[in-house]
Order: structure tokens, then sequence, then C-alpha cells
């Protein structure tokens, strides 16, 4: 097969990232870049040697693959107009803000016969990666993904903005259906929730805790894995894992407990992702993150958010609480879900 001729959809932060990974691909002819600022496409365009439109219909004839990276509410509207026109679509995460509109663009897939992959970018991380390795049947997983508020992606809630790539690990880690979901969170600076900490349990008992934050001054994204035996943690940002095993039962100090690092080769998973989408439409392969997946990681994600709403704050108030009242509330809250935690552990 020749070189594919891509084209990018949307020319903010992911879709800059996008058409800079692409560019320099041997097997990828990047054909142009569409957003309806010309100007930031045009900019984009010339820093990359490919062409910029302010419309991406006015694309869509010249390629045989989009990378949707427009806003969330949009995915379905472009990616159904590609994909009916037999273009393979790689849509960022989520794959929809909708189940309904999620459903609409599988069925077109396979309708057209055309590869339909969601870009939850994590699942290409070399440290998930090799941490899967020695996942086993995980007792209880922790995950983190905190960091600066960023107004980007003030339009949509942290729990589809960021918890949604842990949810989308968490079910390929966990081989169990849902049992129950618990969450809680605030609104702080945006219209949607800014702070969202849900707890997840599984019918093989399974239990998740998972915090999303985009109002922490300090970027973590990390993730514990405890099983019997050995703990795993993995931290995203330096593609590092530690693994934690007892040498002697009971452990009777420090010397008791083996400390293993995997060597992980570094590379750029949204390098890996994209590299992944083109194996996939070369040799007609199922992708990883595939619709049917990221649905279901949708569906997750939807529940929490319906769940953030019983400790919503109303934003149009006569005495709307101070900024540092939203953060005691934030602090309660989370002294709460602590509390509910160490119960939990201590049996009560």
């Amino acid at each position: 097969m020749d070189k594919i001729r891509f084209g990018v959809a949307g020319a903010g932060k992911i879709g800059t990232y996008h058409t800079r990974t692409l560019a320099k691909m041997k097997d990828v002819e990047l054909v142009g870049v569409a957003d309806v600022d010309l100007l930031r496409a045009q900019t984009l365009a010339w820093d990359n040697n490919t062409i910029a439109y302010g419309d991406y219909k006015d694309l869509l004839p010249q390629i045989d693959a989009l990378v949707v990276a427009v806003p969330t509410h949009l995915h379905a509207e472009v990616a159904l107009k590609a994909m009916n026109m037999g273009i393979h679509c790689m849509v960022e995460k989520p794959i929809t803000d909708s189940i309904e509109d999620a459903k609409k663009l599988s069925e077109m897939a396979e309708k057209k016969n055309v590869i339909l992959q969601v870009g939850h970018v994590e699942r290409f991380n070399p440290a998930v990666v090799e941490a899967q390795k020695y996942v086993k049947n995980p007792l209880y997983i922790n995950m983190e993904r905190l960091g600066p508020y960023d107004p980007r992606v003030s339009s949509i809630g942290v729990t589809l903005d960021l918890m949604i790539h842990d949810l989308d690990i968490l079910l390929a880690l966990v081989n169990s259906e849902v049992e129950s979901v618990e969450a809680i969170g605030a609104r702080v600076f945006s219209n949607y929730e800014d702070i969202s900490n849900a707890r997840i349990k599984f019918k093989n008992g399974t239990i998740a805790d998972l915090t999303a934050s985009r109002i922490t001054f300090e970027r973590i994204r990390r993730m514990r894995i405890y099983q019997d035996e050995e703990y795993i943690s993995v931290d995203y940002i330096s593609s590092k894992i530690k693994i934690y095993r007892k040498k002697n039962d009971p452990p009777k100090d420090l010397s008791d407990i083996d400390i293993f690092s995997p060597k992980i080769e570094r590379k750029m998973p949204i390098t890996e992702e994209l590299y992944h989408f083109i194996d996939c439409i070369k040799n007609s392969k199922k992708p990883l993150t595939d619709a049917y997946k990221s649905t279901t990681a949708l569906k997750l994600a939807i529940e929490v958010t319906e769940k953030l709403k019983r400790y919503d704050m109303p934003r149009e108030s006569k005495n709307k609480p101070k900024l540092t009242e939203k953060i005691s509330d934030i602090v309660d809250a989370t002294r709460v879900i602590i509390d509910s935690k160490l119960d939990d552990k201590m049996g009560k």
C-alpha cells in the first residue's frame, strides 16, 4: 500500500500534536489540517509543510484517513461525514458526548467497512503497556490524574476530559462487570466539575478509586495496583514502573520486600497510537481502542457524572460562596471519601 493520505480536523492543542507527529512519519502523506480558525490552521500548516483549510469538508475528498481533534460535541458530525465517504477515522477521546452518537459512529464504521479508532493515548504509554504484563487478579486499584486548570477544556467536565483515560485503562485491567459506582466532586472554576472522585466496585470483588482534578498545581499521572503478595506502582509521566513483592511470609522488615523495576523502552505514546492506527488500516485489524470498548468507558464516565450531580453547587445565587468556601467544601467532601475508605478497610 502506498503512503496513506492523512488529514487532521482541529488545529488546537491535541490537533497540533497529531499534525506534528504525522508530518514526521514515513508511511504518511500529510495532506492538510482544517480548523474554523483559518489563521491558526495556516500557522500550523506552515510549520509542518502542509495545507490549511477553513472547512474540514474541503479536505475530505483528498484523504484516506482523518484524525478528528475538534471539540467533543462535534466528533459525531465530523466523523460520520468522513466515514460515509469511506475515510478511516481516529476520533479523539471521549468518542462522543452521548451514547447515541457513539452508537451511530460504530454503525457507520461497520457499514462502510472503515477503521474507527478512539484516541485513548494512555493505552499506548509504554509504562501502561508493560504494567499489564504483571497484572493478575487485582484486589484494589488507585488511579490519580491531576493537573492545573486549562480554560481550553472548560466546556467539558473533568470526568469526560481526564478521568475517561483511567476508566478506559481500568476496564482493560479488570475482567469483570461493574457492580456499583459512587462519585463525589465539585465545580470550582468552570461550569462543569473540576474535581471528580469515583469508587467503582466490580462483580469479581475488585475495587477501584479514581481521582481526576484540573485545579491542582502539581501535574500527577499515576496508578497503583494491589494484588496478592505484591503491588505495582505506575508513573505515566516518567514511564516508570516499580513492583513490590514479598520474599518471606510474613515479611519481618523491609529487607523481605523485593523491589523490581522493569526496563521500559522510551516511546512517544501518540506516535505509537498513530502507528497502531496505520497498521489497522493496512492490515484490516481491529483497533486496541475500538468503538465498543470506548463506548463502555463513556457509559461509565456518564454514570460518574450523573452521580456527581448530587453534590453540585448552584452557580446562580445571591450569596455565592467564595473561592475559599468552595475549596473548603472540596476538602470536606474528600475527607468523607477518605473516611469511607478507612471504614471499608477496617471492616466497618
